[in-house]
């Protein structure tokens, strides 16, 4: 039997032999090999670069927008006020938040702190005592005199006075002997003018304790108590002291129905 092999033969071991690379590539081979890795320029980086930070510059200016409509739409004047509001609230909370860090580091750095809350509890019972006139007091102010040679000044005259000192920033008054309250009145009868049902007689002199140069130019202004006095021919004149005692005081008064509550 021949061993020859046939000519087919000898051309299926030549085609086996040949290397794989060398083989012809389908379509979609093809097509993969030229997507696949993707080959991006410098051009095209620095473009999608620039698109990046337009698109993130655009998102913050829409949202600083939407965040001033609320006051773009308000008026000058409006904005204004606002401000001036915000000033002041702020100014308010602040002096609040002194005057609560200042009692906090007294109570802090006092050895005895039951002591200190006493010291502070005394504290506001004699400022309450100067509103009250149950306790005497000193400290800056004026002296008002009133003298009436004709007998012409009525108690209306003399409740128009407290009144602009009180606006003015008074915190302590006494006309002659009498202390001066929330609660005092002034009424006239045929022996002259009473003040809280005693008869005060003129020189009628105020003692009143505040800022002086808030309380003089009070009872100064044109139309004010000093020319109204002068028009009924009597004399006012003003004198600024930097001590003025108030020590005429008020019976401690209790009170027939209001009672303090618990916090």
């Amino acid at each position: 039997m021949s061993t020859e092999d046939s000519p087919q033969q000898g051309e299926e071991e030549v085609r086996a032999q040949e290397p794989v690379a060398q083989r012809p590539s389908t379509g979609r081979q093809r097509l993969i090999a030229g997507l696949w890795p993707p080959r991006v320029t410098r051009a095209q980086l620095v473009v999608a670069l620039l698109l990046f930070v337009l698109g993130l510059g655009l998102a913050i200016q829409v949202r600083s927008n939407s965040d001033d409509s609320a006051l773009r739409g308000a008026r000058q004047e409006d904005l204004v006020r606002i401000l001036d509001e915000l000033d002041d609230r702020t100014q308010r909370l602040e002096d609040e938040k002194q005057k609560l860090d200042d009692q906090k580091v007294e109570l802090e750095n006092s050895s005895d702190q039951a002591e200190e809350a006493r010291k502070q509890t005394l504290e506001k019972e004699r400022q309450l005592g100067v509103l009250a006139g149950t306790v005497a007091a000193q400290g800056p102010g004026i002296t008002l005199t009133i003298t009436d040679p004709h007998s012409t000044v009525e108690a209306d005259m003399l409740l128009d006075a407290i009144q602009e000192l009180r606006a003015a920033g008074a915190e302590a008054i006494q006309i002659n002997d009498v202390r001066v309250v929330a609660d005092t009145y002034f009424s006239d009868n045929d022996g002259g003018i009473q003040v809280d049902g005693r008869k005060v007689a003129a020189p009628y002199r105020f003692e009143v304790i505040g800022k002086p140069q808030d309380l003089e130019p009070a009872l100064n202004i044109p139309g004010g108590v000093v020319q109204t006095l002068e028009k009924e021919q009597a004399i006012a004149t003003v004198a600024r002291s930097e001590k003025i005692v108030v020590d005429a005081l008020r019976p401690a008064k209790r009170p027939d129905y209001a009672r303090s509550s618990p916090q």
